[in-house]
């Protein structure tokens, strides 16, 4: 079965609307209904019932989903297999956190290498929803996410938990913030809950950000208050132009890793985990 039915079966799983999935691919809505009766008539059953109330699967639709999920997986497994990759037994591709990737890509690269001394390794920061949804199409093959987005293809490993620490550059205490020179982190669900709770008071904040980076970049320029990462907090306040807000506890960011559930129990996918356990292993 053609790869390209397959992306508009699964596509339209998510939709339930041939003509949002016509726009997300950027085809007419003809093209979509006859790639639909094409894997229909390869099938021997409908797929999909079509009515004034939308879209949905039939049984045999549902049945078939997960069988779906499975061949783009083992597809886009397939084709990466045979990508040349010089002397390299195989590619690995690998997604990161972006907020983890400045401290820890070096230690875990090396880490992988001594590991896979025979593979090749392609790495890329990114957040944990856009990681999710390639590790579901095959696109990666292991990722460190803060967020779990949950999906019948997905396995997750707790890894342990990355901390922020709230610095300013007009106060050491929570009674000295001042919400206009806030800048609200948002780095991921269970972080931004953490923080409405330590400080409601603060959701007024006129500038956010959702990257460690992006929020440095901003303090060195229009200073204020904000939660970083602690080795970013450390960096600051040795400058002596920040200091830690003393009254105001740290928030935990908790790390997993995520992989694909068919590969759960691979060799190659242990040695990765055990890599990215030793870090965290090593953390208070």
């Amino acid at each position: 079965m053609q790869p390209e039915l397959i992306e508009t079966f699964l596509d339209l799983v998510e939709t339930r609307s041939f003509n949002r999935t016509a726009e997300r691919m950027a085809l007419t809505q003809s093209t979509v209904s006859a790639r639909v009766v094409a894997m229909e008539t390869a099938l021997g059953v409908r797929l999909f019932t079509r009515s004034r109330a939308g879209t949905d699967l039939t049984t045999e639709g549902l049945k078939f989903a997960p069988h779906a999920r499975a061949l783009r997986h083992a597809w886009a497994e397939a084709r990466h297999s045979v990508t040349p990759v010089g002397e390299a037994v195989m590619n690995i591709r690998i997604g990161l956190q972006s907020d983890l990737a400045p401290s820890h890509i070096g230690e875990w690269v090396q880490g992988f290498r001594l590991r896979l001394p025979d593979c090749a390794f392609y790495i890329e920061p990114d957040f944990s929803a856009q990681m999710c949804r390639d590790l579901i199409t095959g696109a990666l093959d292991f990722a460190v996410i803060y967020t779990p987005f949950a999906g019948p293809d997905l396995n997750f490993t707790t890894l342990g938990e990355k901390r922020y620490r709230l610095v300013s550059s007009e106060t050491d205490r929570r009674a000295g913030l001042n919400p206009r020179s806030y800048i609200r982190a948002n780095f991921a669900p269970a972080f931004d809950a953490a923080q409405r709770a330590a400080l409601p008071e603060m959701q007024t904040a006129p500038i956010a950000a959702g990257q460690n980076a992006t929020i440095l970049g901003l303090l060195s320029t229009l200073k204020g208050s904000a939660f970083v990462l602690e080795e970013s907090a450390a960096a600051l306040i040795a400058t002596g132009e920040y200091r830690a807000v003393k009254d105001v506890a740290p928030i935990g960011q908790p790390v997993h890793a995520a992989t694909h559930l068919r590969n759960r129990s691979a060799p190659l996918h242990r040695q990765l985990l055990r890599v990215v356990r030793q870090t965290f292993a090593s953390l208070p």
